[in-house]
């Protein structure tokens, strides 16, 4: 397996071999690791404001504004501490886990695909934000569900635990989630499929983007459900458009360079 090289290393043929990747690879890992324990190390002392900010969903349909959260053992406060570090570092250390992954992937990429590749970085972690946000700002109807789901002979008792994990979770997926336009577009532009392919499987996709929806919000409300499903199908229909003008632009340039070398051919 051979690598295209980079500036700083080159072999007699300008490329990379196999040791001098997994070299270069192990460098760009520890810069990462080396990140997330920078952000852990900041959410760690950030704590009580990080914890404050994620329980404000349960305080906004708590009755008197009473939303403490109860642990059940001596050490379940600092182990709760020390996970939340560990989220929160590799939450901000995801600019720099994006970056290193696409410092990796250009030396391999052709020019034309290395401008696609900054756009793409930029845009799964706006939407990946995005996803997060709409997970948190309709937490509060999806919890004011499951606990009346219950039946109101039920007092609700959370442990931090359950509590946090839950609402991770359900971000997490929401941000994973609203990673599908940024993949429909790279599938066009690989000609996996097609604009029009696409448009004429709107109704199943239609189907398809709600069922799976269902499936894997952890909160299983019909509040998530609709929040993470009606930006889905809206995505679905901007891929189609992005996708095409992409194509467009592609066709473009590609009949440019086509009259370009037929002039030049005609010229010599």
């Amino acid at each position: 397996m051979n690598f295209k090289r980079s500036k700083k290393k080159s072999t007699t043929d300008g490329q990379m071999t196999l040791f001098e990747h997994i070299a270069e690879l192990r460098g760009r890992l520890v810069k990462i690791v080396l990140a997330i324990a920078v952000g852990s190390i900041v959410a760690y002392l950030v704590y009580n404001p990080i914890l404050s900010f994620f329980t404000r969903p349960y305080c906004q349909i708590s009755p008197g504004g009473h939303c403490q959260l109860y642990v059940t053992g001596p050490i379940d406060g600092f182990s709760l501490r020390i996970k939340v570090a560990g989220y929160g570092g590799v939450f901000l250390a995801l600019p720099v886990i994006l970056w290193q992954l696409w410092r990796f992937i250009t030396p391999g990429l052709k020019d034309k695909e290395k401008r696609y590749a900054l756009p793409f970085v930029f845009s799964s972690l706006l939407l990946f934000v995005a996803g997060a946000y709409v997970a948190y700002i309709t937490f509060p109807h999806a919890l004011a569900f499951l606990q009346s789901a219950g039946g109101s002979q039920l007092r609700q008792i959370y442990t931090p635990s359950s509590y946090l994990s839950l609402i991770f979770l359900l971000m997490a997926a929401f941000g994973a989630s609203f990673e599908f336009p940024v993949l429909l577009v790279a599938l066009q532009l690989v000609k996996v499929v097609t604009p029009k392919k696409l448009a004429s499987w709107r109704r199943w996709a239609i189907v398809t983007i709600v069922t799976v929806a269902a499936v894997v919000i952890p909160s299983s409300d019909p509040f998530s459900l609709f929040a993470l499903a009606i930006p889905l199908i809206l995505f679905y229909e901007i891929a189609i458009l992005v996708g095409r003008i992409l194509l467009r632009d592609k066709s473009i340039s590609k009949g440019r360079r086509r009259r370009r070398d037929a002039v030049s051919s005609a010229q010599s």
